[in-house]
């Protein structure tokens, strides 16, 4: 997943996302309050204990999952055959050139064609929590956000470049005293300029792209961090009386402080000790690369667990009930992993990238949903 923000993905340099969610904050349940959401920052219920779909017997098709009729398989081979490159045992070679020869030779490639491919190319396997319970699903998406080349009131904090001193690992001053710099050391480096929730939020996503005052546009990247850890400010948001309990989405949070801009807003913020540093690039348009060093597709992509999982993986996602405001019933279908981040740990536990824009965002912001997983393994002919 990505190389900055709190997750460090390749969005940023190595996934990245979630403007109006602030992404990837700590998993930790106490017995007296609700877990932090990790990919928000939202205080929000844990997914409610459910048996979810019964899982598909390993060694079995594709057919045998949940929901396998209802899926787009059209769609699913044009995103593998995009993305499984990435891959690097044999089976999954032996599959990734078998998807590509039916390219060629089909035009076009029909969904029966395109279910007939993955039926006969690879079996499933259930991938199973420690306790045998349902695993998470969150999401994330490539933020667009207004910047401008000179500072004025309104869009007064820089977007600045890796130090040059820099080296990966290396532990430096946290939020509120690099943005304490001499003002003149800061105009003297700055790469753009922007209002301070927007970067914020950008820095907690690792990367975003930015549009100017006079239509052009560019791309922040992940360039280093100042090796702090991230701590998530909705829930003390919370115990502070600035939000409410049941109110700390990423959109509110988001309001809060551009209604609070100045020091009552920083004072906040500070509460997030890491920071970000960027890199700006030309816009080309499309979406940021992933982990797996190749660009996201918009809902088809996850950031996972490495310990777990492998670039290239294709994956079977099935999860509903999610809990919080404006959530969609369910997200089920066919995804590769493309990306990881700090927060994504487990074998069933995934961050689902959503694509790019602030609807991409708005939707990221409510999912957090009850997950099951099962690997496609590619068959080796």
């Amino acid at each position: 997943m990505m190389s900055g923000g709190a997750r460090r993905r390749g969005l940023s340099g190595a996934t990245v996302l979630v403007g109006l969610a602030l992404t990837l904050a700590a998993c930790a349940t106490t017995p007296t309050a609700p877990p932090v959401s990790p990919e928000t920052g939202t205080t929000a219920p844990a997914p409610a204990p459910s048996p979810g779909p019964a899982p598909a017997p390993e060694g079995q098709g594709p057919a045998t999952l949940p929901g396998w009729n209802d899926e787009d398989h059209l769609a699913a081979f044009e995103a593998w055959a995009a993305g499984c490159a990435v891959a690097r045992d044999a089976a999954s070679r032996t599959q990734c050139a078998r998807a590509m020869h039916i390219k060629q030779t089909s035009k076009p490639v029909t969904p029966s064609m395109a279910r007939a491919f993955f039926e006969s190319g690879f079996t499933v396997v259930a991938a199973v929590t420690a306790d045998g319970g349902p695993g998470l699903l969150t999401s994330y998406f490539a933020p667009e956000y207004a910047a401008r080349h000179a500072p004025d009131a309104e869009f007064d904090m820089p977007v600045l470049p890796r130090p040059a001193y820099w080296t990966r690992g290396d532990v430096m001053a946290v939020r509120a005293d690099i943005e304490a710099a001499p003002r003149e050391e800061l105009e003297a480096s700055a790469l753009a300029w922007m209002r301070a929730e927007d970067l914020f939020f950008m820095q907690i996503q690792g990367s975003g792209y930015l549009t100017f005052e006079d239509g052009t546009t560019a791309r922040a990247a992940y360039a280093a961090d100042n090796g702090r850890p991230f701590t998530g400010i909705a829930r003390p948001m919370a115990e502070q009386g600035l939000l409410p309990a049941n109110g700390t989405s990423g959109e509110a949070i988001r309001a809060w402080l551009a209604a609070h801009r100045g020091p009552e807003a920083r004072a906040v913020m500070a509460l997030n000790p890491r920071y970000i540093f960027f890199a700006v690039d030309p816009d080309d348009g499309g979406h940021p690369n992933g982990a797996a060093g190749i660009p996201l597709i918009a809902r088809r992509s996850i950031a996972v667990d490495p310990a777990h999982w492998r670039y290239g993986d294709l994956v079977w996602i099935s999860a509903d009930g999610g809990n919080l405001t404006g959530a969609r019933a369910s997200y089920q279908g066919l995804v590769m992993a493309l990306d990881t981040g700090s927060a994504i740990r487990g074998p069933v536990r995934a961050d689902f990238y959503m694509g790019r824009g602030a609807a991409a965002g708005e939707e990221a912001g409510s999912v957090r949903h009850p997950l099951r997983m099962w690997r496609l393994v590619p068959r080796d002919r």
